[in-house]
């Protein structure tokens, strides 16, 4: 396999070997269990689909509880799939032994949801001129979008308000500092995308 499913626990701060301080982040990594291995001939690619997390049975719909009752496992709440072959077998639990410390890996998550922001915060404009000749509450505004008569309308990819945050973020490159095998913890180095107890999806490069 070359990668899990995890939940973000939260960050901290380690000392390296010259006594630098290096912020981390603490991952629950797995373990997952193996619920769908696709072929090539059957499925038109090659993948393995992994679950984690728990689900209550009232919560999860038949066709799931079909599928997950063929792996041999309880109802889960997030699946992911990995493309490749794999020397996995249906059923099988995945955990942080498929991981070493100074590995790099992909992370994605779910950036922290901000809400509706103007463009100052969104967009890191600096607003519109002082605090003189009249504009007295136009300090964060956009300023012009467009010109009137000519195009008559605002073009596509403007930069304006809107919506901030909450949208799938993949960190490339993330070193592995530590595996506590233990609990299933592996230490990163630097922050992760999401608030503390988001899901995160782990791929080895």
């Amino acid at each position: 396999m070359k990668g899990l499913i995890g939940t973000k626990i939260g960050m901290t701060s380690i000392f390296g070997e010259q006594g630098q301080i290096i912020p981390c982040t603490v991952i629950e990594a797995g373990p997952c269990v193996v619920t769908q291995i696709k072929s090539k001939a059957k499925d038109g690619y090659d993948a393995v689909q992994i679950g984690y997390g728990t689900k209550k049975e009232k919560n999860t719909t038949k066709a799931l509880k079909g599928h997950f009752e063929k792996a041999q496992t309880a109802p889960k709440s997030k699946l992911v799939e990995f493309r490749g072959t794999f020397d996995v077998e249906l059923g099988a639990v995945v955990s942080t032994d498929i991981l070493k410390e100074g590995d790099k890996i992909s992370i994605s998550a779910n950036s922290k949801g901000k809400g509706f922001q103007g463009v100052v915060k969104r967009h890191n404009f600096s607003g519109v001129g002082g605090q003189t000749h009249g504009q007295h509450n136009r300090l964060r505004s956009p300023g012009s979008i467009g010109a009137c008569s000519t195009p008559s309308r605002v073009f596509k990819g403007m930069k304006m308000g809107g919506r901030m945050g909450n949208e799938t973020v993949k960190l490339p490159g993330s070193k592995i500092i530590k595996i506590i095998p233990e609990q299933n913890y592996i230490i990163v180095k630097g922050s992760v995308p999401g608030h503390n107890g988001a899901i995160v999806v782990l791929e080895k490069k």
